[in-house]
């Protein structure tokens, strides 16, 4: 099963659009992404519809960010683009009367429902402004190893 990186890549998106001045095309996200520019209007639909990201047509432009980072958490996102499978595993119903399968569905469910929980959770308390503070951290780390003699 292929992995969903919706939410890891609007992330990057979202806090790509936070350090620049201008708005970011489609194509131009697109490009960032290696995807296609139709791809990125509709992903990018969930955030819009959700106050998080603007949209303008025609000559100049392209999509803006609305709300400040330190207001959009992870599960903000996760929501806006359609709450999507957390996992791959789940349950089987290839025999539904097997009392073992019945057994084991049982167990798997109530695990993957107190997992859940605690992503959510997680997910809700982090915000994107967090992250680009690591960001940050890591480029200002980079730098001064990169050039030593800057001190």
């Amino acid at each position: 099963m292929r992995n969903d990186s919706r939410l890891s890549r609007m992330l990057h998106v979202l806090i790509h659009m936070d350090r620049h001045q201008h708005s970011a095309t489609s194509e131009m996200i697109a490009k960032m992404l290696n995807t296609n520019p139709v791809v990125v209007r509709r992903t990018m639909a969930g955030l819009r519809e959700r106050g998080y990201v603007r949209s303008e047509k025609g000559h100049g432009g392209g999509w803006t960010l609305v709300r400040p980072l330190s207001e959009i958490t992870l599960l903000d996102v996760y929501n806006a683009l359609g709450e999507p499978h957390l996992f791959a595993i789940g349950p089987a119903d290839d025999q539904p009367k097997c009392l073992v399968e019945q057994a084991v569905n049982s167990v798997l469910q109530d695990a993957m429902k107190e997992a859940e929980a605690l992503l959510l959770r997680r997910l809700g308390g982090v915000t994107l402004e967090e992250i680009a503070a690591d960001f940050e951290a890591k480029l200002t780390a980079r730098w001064a190893t990169s050039y030593p003699c800057a001190s």
